[in-house]
């Protein structure tokens, strides 16, 4: 078991990562399709999505839904724990905001 000396450091283990907080923000507007991933964080590789996915799953902030459908379809959503966490995510958004605006940088116009 491994053992932590703040909040922060459990934070950082579970939330850490260069695309867990984006794939949790896209959680939170909707359920998503596999495929839906790829057209929200572009440069993710099928490897390191599916990685963050079943880390943030193992985590209890994901769960994950197979419809017995042909082709089978697998939908992602946040469960009530990564619910808990849209508040953290959306102050996160909003300094990221702040922060483009005092220091002159262009924002992606689709994010």
């Amino acid at each position: 078991m491994v053992k932590y000396n703040t909040g922060i450091n459990i934070f950082m283990n579970i939330a850490g990562g260069k695309w867990k907080c984006l794939i949790l923000f896209f959680l939170s507007q909707k359920s998503v399709r596999t495929k839906e991933f790829y057209e929200f964080i572009p440069g993710i590789t099928q490897k390191v999505l599916t990685d963050q996915l079943k880390q943030l799953e193992r985590d209890g902030l994901v769960q994950r839904e197979i419809f017995k459908e042909v082709p089978p379809k697998v939908e992602y959503s946040l469960t009530d724990l990564g619910k808990s966490f849209v508040p953290v995510l959306n102050t996160m958004c909003e300094w990221g905001n702040k922060y483009a605006l005092m220091n002159g940088i262009d924002k992606d116009p689709k994010n």
